[in-house]
């Protein structure tokens, strides 16, 4: 299984843009615990917190995709370290000012999230020139989902390491300058540098132009529904049988079975179109939430939220394929960071929605949630499987190898990027 991995990551560049990707993008997955943690230090409610939070979630929905399309159009260096430059100044006036005046935290943490750079879409733009092979690229948008949810495990214990060690202020400092770092460690890399968008037909559409993403990110609205769900109705099924440690070994689980599933699914190359294959993990995705409403012991619960994270990060790879054939010439880093916007957006409908579910109904009814997002979001790729099984049609090329003394055009898999 590891050997396709370390395939990809001995190729030039891979290693260094995956790990500048992650580190560059830690500031966005643990703002959400470093602004409540911050807030909490500074006297403030937890109302306030999650206000601050949810304006820090909000801004960086709406900028992704609008700096993602700035990306396609201009390059990832003149776009990316500005951004990250931008978004760390603002949380680090966040960080020194407080909460007095409470407008200018406000403003602050929005504007972080704002200009959040488009890392991820990126890194998933550069793939194609940076791997020769198709099923090489297929193997590496599994391994960066796999990633994805190490980073999202190891950076909420940084937070909480350097809150310790220092203070919350430090740690909202810290983070923020490694995130600078590590998105200057990818745009002055080759792969970067070179890398430019296709031509692009200028459209105010940009990327949800094409009807095939838009039932794509349909679909994975109702994915980040379930997901958000899952994370609300664990509270009240993990006060009654033991508390935050309960708790907090539901969220691990779920994130295990994420990361085991995705390194199977990335270890081979899977025969047949992607877009069918997505229905069979969407479905199967679907399946596996149904268990929880079980609400078994501890133990076994904790072993049916692994189960229930199994499909997710294959999901997700398989959804990267999908964006690349479907993504119109020149908008593919945009269509990326819709991708990203949609996940997160669904996450916060489905907390929103579990919320007042639980209430009502305890959390067993919580945990019917996601079995119910689940199959609205695997209706939606089925209603519309035409849609999603004709990609657009567009030139495809890439500029040839360096051994090539004529420099020709050679046709490439990729949706229309080159470098």
């Amino acid at each position: 299984m590891a050997a396709g991995y370390l395939e990809i990551l001995k190729a030039r560049h891979a290693a260094r843009l995956l790990a500048g990707t992650l580190v560059g993008r830690l500031p966005n997955a643990t703002a959400a615990i470093a602004v409540v943690l911050f807030v909490r230090a500074e006297g403030g409610s937890y109302s306030l917190a999650g206000a601050l939070a949810a304006v820090y979630g909000v801004a960086n929905a709406v900028g992704q995709p609008v700096l993602g399309r700035l990306v396609d159009l201009h390059g990832q260096p003149r776009v990316q370290l500005p951004a990250a430059l931008a978004s760390a100044l603002a949380m680090a006036v966040f960080a020194f000012t407080g909460l007095d005046p409470l407008p200018l935290a406000y403003v602050a943490v929005g504007a972080a999230g704002l200009f959040t750079p488009p890392l991820e879409g990126g890194l998933r733009a550069l793939w194609p020139s940076v791997l020769r092979r198709e099923d090489q690229v297929h193997t590496a948008y599994a391994m960066d989902a796999i990633a994805q949810e190490v980073m999202f495990t190891v950076g909420p214990l940084l937070v909480t390491l350097c809150v310790s060690l220092w203070s919350a202020g430090a740690a909202l400092l810290v983070l923020n300058v490694l995130g600078v770092l590590g998105a200057l460690s990818v745009v002055v890399s080759a792969p970067s540098r070179a890398w430019r968008s296709a031509p692009r037909e200028a459209h105010w559409l940009g990327a949800l132009r094409s009807p095939g993403l838009l039932v794509l990110l349909g679909a994975f609205l109702f994915i980040g529904m379930a997901l958000g769900s899952i994370t609300v109705a664990s509270v009240p099924y993990a006060d009654d049988h033991g508390g935050d440690a309960v708790y907090g070994w539901l969220m691990a689980a779920l994130g295990l079975g994420a990361l085991l599933g995705g390194s199977v699914y990335g270890a081979r190359t899977w025969p047949g179109a992607p877009e069918r294959r997505l229905r069979l993990l969407v479905a199967l995705l679907a399946v596996c939430y149904l268990p929880l409403m079980l609400m078994p012991g501890a133990v076994a619960m904790v072993a049916l939220t692994a189960l229930a994270g199994v499909f997710l990060a294959p999901a997700i790879a398989c959804a990267f394929v999908i964006v690349d054939r479907h993504a119109p010439s020149g908008t593919v880093t945009e269509a990326f960071s819709w991708l990203v916007t949609t996940f997160t957006v669904g996450a916060s409908v489905g907390t929103g929605v579990a919320g007042p579910v639980v209430e009502a109904g305890g959390a067993r009814w919580g945990f019917a949630v996601p079995g119910a997002a689940g199959a609205v979001s695997l209706l939606v790729l089925l209603a519309a499987g035409r849609v999603v099984a004709a990609p657009a049609v567009h030139a495809v090329v890439a500029v040839s190898s360096e051994n090539d003394p004529n420099r020709a055009v050679e046709p490439r898999f990729s949706s229309g990027d080159r470098a």
